[in-house]
């Protein structure tokens, strides 16, 4: 019998995409529905597991955690890219690393939700309805704006073509961005500063690494116009935290629409929850039925055919 750790299922779905019974003579599984609170836990929590499930920013699996696994054989990531996975310690113990398909779509989707929002007041409108009141701000409307894209890959190419249908300019900067590729979708190729300077809306979708880390500290956020937006679905850390959250209290820009944290769960004292111009979601840009449905399923399908020594969806790093 296979002892399956199912980690961080925040809202207990995996039972309810997976009918283990069927697998009852097979794998034995637990549904983890908290984060633990430290590594210490995940150690003693984890200590006699042979395969993991894993959800992609949540649970790291660092040197320390896996060393301190002795019967792990599995880790199976939502995903094909896990940077929360210490890839060589993995090699070193010959534990086989398997990742699921995901649909790039409810990514472009929410980052659309959070440029409306912020441009229509949507939190404060919705707040006040519950409230009594009518029509209490002024919003601003998205045609003849710029738009700023830090990454023009799957998902800066769908909010790109969103854009266009709202009647808006776009232009883009990466450090490897296609020119060929900018100029199909009418994209202007920007330098950095330039679309920071000129930007009415600046969205990231850059795969975050070392390179982009801290990509926007205060010496950018200070280059970007008062009247500008700042969305981020793509990973915390590409913000300087502690940075934004000074801009925002001084109105260097209009506000910013966060999915993504340094720290998640954010925690419940965090001060960007405090900020009447911060848009926050919990990091729900992927979290739909669907892709939901197609991680869970393949995840199994991995396990299976790891057992039977075939495995499918392997990531080498």
């Amino acid at each position: 019998m296979i002892k399956v750790a199912v980690l961080d299922d925040y809202q207990n779905i995996f039972q309810q995409i997976v009918d283990i019974s069927k697998y009852k003579n097979k794998f034995e599984f637990k549904v983890f529905n908290n984060s633990f609170s430290d590594e210490g836990e995940a150690k003693i929590e984890l200590e006699d597991y042979d395969a993991l499930f894993i959800m992609r920013e949540r649970t790291p699996m660092t040197k320390s955690l896996i060393e301190a696994l002795p019967k792990l054989k599995y880790i199976i990531t939502s995903g094909m890219r896990n940077k929360s996975i210490n890839f060589e310690t993995v090699k070193k113990k010959n534990i086989i690393v398997c990742g699921t398909e995901i649909n790039s779509n409810p990514a472009a989707e929410i980052t659309w939700a959070l440029i409306l929002g912020l441009h229509r007041n949507l939190k404060q409108e919705i707040d006040n309805m519950f409230q009594g009141y009518w029509q209490t701000t002024i919003g601003f409307e998205l045609k003849g704006k710029m738009l700023g894209l830090i990454g023009l890959g799957k998902i800066g190419t769908q909010v790109a073509k969103v854009a266009k249908a709202f009647g808006m300019e776009v232009c883009a900067w990466s450090e490897n961005l296609n020119l060929s590729h900018a100029s199909e979708l009418e994209v202007l190729p920007m330098s950095k500063e330039d679309l920071l300077k000129n930007s009415d809306v600046i969205s990231i979708h850059v795969v975050f690494g070392d390179r982009y880390k801290n990509l926007i500290t205060k010496n950018e956020l200070n280059m970007m116009k008062k009247t500008s937006f700042l969305i981020n679905t793509s990973r915390g850390k590409i913000i300087n935290e502690n940075d934004l959250v000074q801009a925002l209290k001084d109105e260097s820009i209009a506000g910013v629409g966060l999915d993504v944290f340094d720290q998640e769960p954010l925690p419940q004292d965090h001060k960007l929850r405090f900020l009447p111009n911060a848009l926050l979601l919990p990091h729900i840009g992927y979290v739909t039925a669907e892709n939901y449905s197609k991680f869970y399923s393949q995840m199994i399908e991995n396990l299976n055919a790891c057992v039977e020594n075939k495995p499918i969806r392997v990531i080498s790093n």
